[in-house]
C-alpha cells in the first residue's frame, strides 16, 4: 500500500499546485526550478491520488503538466 502526503500538510504539493494553478503547462524542469521540488513525476502522482486533475503529455522527450482538462 503507498502512503502520500496530504495535499493539507504538505508544502512541497502546495507548491505544486499553486503553480499549476494558473493553467499554464509546465515542464518538469521548470515545476524544480519554480516550485523548489524534486521527483516531479511522483508529486503529480500524489496530486492525482488526491482527486486534482493533472494532465501531461511528451513533446519531443519533455514532459509537461497541466492543471486540469
Amino acid at each position: 500500500m503507498i502512503r502520500y502526503a496530504r495535499l493539507k500538510t504538505s508544502k512541497r504539493l502546495q507548491r505544486v499546485l499553486r503553480l499549476l494553478s494558473d493553467g499554464a503547462e509546465y515542464s518538469t524542469r521548470e515545476i524544480i526550478r519554480l516550485a523548489d521540488v524534486c521527483a516531479v513525476n511522483s508529486i503529480i502522482t500524489e496530486l492525482r491520488a488526491q482527486g486534482i486533475p493533472i494532465t501531461s503529455r511528451c513533446r519531443r522527450g519533455i514532459w509537461l503538466y497541466r492543471l486540469g482538462v
